[in-house]
C-alpha cells in the first residue's frame, strides 16, 4: 500500500521520514502523519496545577494535531478557542462532537483501532465532564504517535 505526503502528495519510499521533494518531516515512514504523545495524567495534573491555562494550550494542541491526521486545516486551535470564547462556549460542544467525526475518519485512513465517539463526547460535554473528552481525545491522539 503506499503512503503519500501530506504536505505535498508526493508518494513516499519505505521507511522514510522526510519528503525527498519537499523536505516536510510531517509523516513517519508509514504515512502517518508526525504527532506529540502526551501523557494523560500529567495533562490533566498541569491543567490543575496552572488553573487551567494548560488546559487551553492542550485543547489549542488537541484540536491542531486532529486536524493533521484528519487532513483538515480550519480551524485551527486558536481560531477554535476564540469561537468558543465569542459563543460563550456554544462552539465547545459543537467542537467536541467534530473531534469524534476527525478521529473516527482519520483512523480509518491510517488503519487505526478508532470508534466513532462523537456523540459521547457531545453528551459528556454537554454534562461538564469535558476533562473526560480530553483524556479520550489525548488516548486516541497518542494512538497516531505510536
Amino acid at each position: 500500500m503506499s503512503k503519500f505526503c501530506q504536505k505535498c502528495g508526493k508518494e513516499l519510499t519505505n521507511n522514510t521520514t522526510v519528503c525527498s521533494d519537499c523536505g516536510d518531516t510531517t509523516n513517519k515512514g508509514n504515512g502517518t502523519p508526525i504527532i506529540t504523545k502526551r501523557d494523560i495524567v500529567v495533562s490533566i495534573i498541569l491543567s490543575i496545577v496552572t488553573c487551567g491555562i494548560y488546559g487551553i494550550y492542550w485543547f489549542v494542541c488537541m484540536n491542531n494535531e486532529a486536524n493533521k491526521v484528519s487532513g483538515e486545516n480550519t480551524p485551527t486551535g486558536g481560531v477554535a478557542v476564540l469561537l468558543t470564547i465569542i459563543t460563550c462556549g456554544i462552539y465547545f460542544f459543537y467542537w467536541n462532537y467534530k473531534m469524534g467525526l476527525k478521529l473516527s475518519n482519520a483512523g480509518k485512513m491510517y488503519n487505526k483501532d478508532i470508534n466513532d465517539n462523537a456523540i459521547l463526547y457531545l453528551l459528556l460535554s454537554i454534562f461538564g465532564l469535558s476533562i473526560v473528552n480530553y483524556c479520550l481525545i489525548q488516548a486516541d491522539l497518542n494512538k497516531f504517535a505510536d
